[in-house]
C-alpha cells in the first residue's frame, strides 16, 4: 500500500495534467472559433465583391450593347451619305 502523500502527490499532479490538458483544449477551441470568423468575414467579402463584379458586368455589358447600336447607326448613316455623294458625282 502507498503511503497517504505519495497518493495525493500523485492525485494533485493527475489533477495538474488534466486542468493543463482542459486549458489547452479552451485555447484550441478558441483558436478554431476565431480561425472560423476570420473565414466567414473574407467569405463575406468575396460574396460582396462578387455582387459588386457582377453589377459591373452588367454596366459594361449595357454600355457595349448601347455602342455596338450607336456603332451601327453611324455606319448606316456613312453608308448612305456616301451613297448620296456617288449619286452627286455621277450626275
Amino acid at each position: 500500500m502507498m503511503p497517504t502523500g505519495k497518493t495525493m502527490d500523485a492525485a494533485l499532479s493527475e489533477l495538474r495534467q488534466a486542468i493543463a490538458a482542459l486549458e489547452n483544449a479552451v485555447d484550441m477551441r478558441f483558436e478554431r472559433e476565431r480561425e472560423r470568423s476570420e473565414i466567414d468575414g473574407e467569405v463575406r467579402r468575396v460574396h460582396a465583391d462578387r455582387s459588386r463584379l457582377a453589377q459591373e458586368l452588367d454596366q459594361a455589358e449595357f454600355r457595349a450593347n448601347r455602342l455596338e447600336e450607336v456603332n451601327r447607326e453611324v455606319s448606316r448613316r456613312l453608308v448612305t451619305a456616301m451613297e448620296t455623294i456617288r449619286a452627286v458625282l455621277d450626275r
